[in-house]
């Protein structure tokens, strides 16, 4: 998709992220704006820049933008996920039906002649359809606060991603960095330390973990997760405590105003490294439309405490690294990434080297009559950091079935774009299964949602941790005493 605009500014989103590679003609690489739906996307002024793109590369499709001085100004890509044909259901197609004639006037763009209004703090703000086809779409919003508010309005398998108003930096994964990735492929074997450290992993303490995020407990008194909910606030004290106790130096790293912040939690290598493995998932929520329930179980409960039980196993065993370690929870990730956008963008100045970053994003469900599987990237990510998970899985977890996933765009394409390599682990080889997806019941106790699938998908981001990060048992430990 291109849009091309009659002030002569355009946008271009490529077919697929994967077909953007590096060496891109400068038209392109110094107007680029990000990913979004798995499309690359760039402002430029010029539809004569495509043709300077190799061949390979499948073409795009040009609409014009407008966006007056006096208008809104703030572009936001709006997005229906990747779902399984069980979960279009006519409710929901009711539900996108609306949602699209409420965006545009008569079922056709409003804009320029006509507008949509949001309120935003008791003053109409406006919204203005550019582009949109049955699954996705171009707006145009007054600002962020704007954009905000209009995941809030979006049908349940949607999302809103606010485009930047300048260009980011085009940072394709260096050559280098796929190397180390590819060394570390290359002298995978089978330890049995690693299989006994990872095999660790319990599944009580995961089911207490989850059970308090989302209150089913009674505890926690957390009704919502939600960025902008004060429950959120209650989760992110809660889970920098755990880290915490289980060894980790974590630091609240405030991203946005009104967000939950990241917590981003590190172990120090034991003796002097530059070098950096990150593993994540994130800890704010999303619920159904006009409720404020958003317990997020599974989105993304799991991936929380997937990380948080690799922090216990690491208390438990004792065990210290060879490469700095960081574990990390984001915040504002149902809101278009910004928490990671954040601390990617952050690191990228710092300029840390992180070997490679790895996701953790709806682990728990699966069909009833499916098998435990996981979900590799097929489009946005490096494909050696996807290929090291998958020969890792096939070691320490060979009770799940492993195949590709269309589902897309979460924490770790912020560290893709800035040029680390990075991948997602997710609970299906397929798209979004799971009925309570965005949706106020995605609570632990209900069918399909099943925390034996999230010990093992665990294990396959513990093994690889410890594959790529070094790691020591404390002197005089060894496998008999870890349990």
């Amino acid at each position: 998709m291109i849009l091309n605009p009659a002030t002569p500014v355009a946008l271009l989103a490529t077919l697929h992220a994967s077909e953007v590679r590096p060496n891109l003609p400068p038209c392109l690489a110094n107007n680029f704006y990000g990913i979004f739906g798995q499309q690359s996307v760039f402002k430029i002024s010029d539809s004569a820049c495509l043709e300077l793109l190799p061949i390979s590369v499948d073409d795009g499709s040009v609409v014009p933008l407008f966006l007056p001085d006096d208008g809104p100004q703030q572009l936001v890509w709006i997005q229906e996920s990747s779902i399984d044909n069980s979960l279009r259901t006519l409710e929901y197609e009711a539900e996108v039906a609306n949602f699209v004639d409420w965006l545009v006037s008569d079922k056709r763009i409003a804009y320029p002649d006509g507008q949509t209004i949001l309120s935003e703090g008791g003053k109409p703000a406006p919204v203005s359809p550019v582009y949109h086809t049955t699954n996705s779409g171009v707006v145009a919003v007054a600002g962020q606060d704007t954009a905000h508010i209009l995941s809030t309005r979006l049908p349940r398998f949607w999302k809103a991603l606010p485009i930047p108003a300048k260009p980011v930096l085009y940072l394709p994964v260096p050559e280098t960095a796929i190397e180390r990735v590819r060394d570390i492929l290359v002298s995978l074997r089978f330890d049995a330390l690693v299989a006994g450290i990872v095999n660790g992993i319990s599944v009580d303490h995961m089911q207490k973990d989850i059970r308090y995020l989302t209150n089913e407990d009674g505890t926690s008194g957390i009704a919502s997760r939600h960025s902008f909910h004060h429950g959120s606030r209650i989760a992110a004290e809660w889970l920098k405590t755990q880290f915490e106790d289980a060894g980790a130096a974590c630091r609240f790293m405030p991203f946005l105003e009104g967000f939950a912040p990241n917590i981003i939690c590190r172990y120090d290598a034991k003796t002097e490294s530059s070098d950096t493995v990150l593993i994540s998932g994130h800890y704010d929520s999303r619920g159904s439309f006009g409720l404020e329930r958003a317990p997020g179980g599974n989105d993304d409960g799991s991936g929380t405490v997937s990380i948080l039980n690799i922090a216990r196993r690491i208390k438990q065993t004792g065990i210290t690294f060879r490469t700095n370690v960081e574990l990390v929870v984001f915040a504002g990730e149902e809101q278009g990434l910004l928490g990671s956008k954040a601390y990617a963008k952050e690191l990228r100045e710092r300029g840390a080297n992180i070997v490679l970053m790895i996701q953790a994003d709806m682990l728990a469900y699966h069909v009833p009559d499916e098998p435990p599987q996981l979900g590799l990237a097929q489009f946005i990510g490096t494909p050696e950091v996807t290929q090291l998970v998958g020969n890792i899985s096939t070691i320490y977890s060979p009770e799940l079935t492993v195949g590709f996933t269309v589902v897309c765009c979460s924490d770790h394409q912020s560290f893709h774009e800035q040029g680390y390599p990075a991948t997602h682990l997710f609970e299906r080889a397929g798209p979004i299964a799971d009925p309570m997806y965005h949706n106020s019941g995605d609570l632990s106790d209900r069918l399909g949602y099943d925390l034996n699938q999230v010990r093992s998908i665990c294990k396959v981001q513990f093994a690889t941790l410890l594959h790529a990060a070094g790691f020591d048992l404390p002197e005089g430990v060894d496998l008999e005493e870890l349990d």
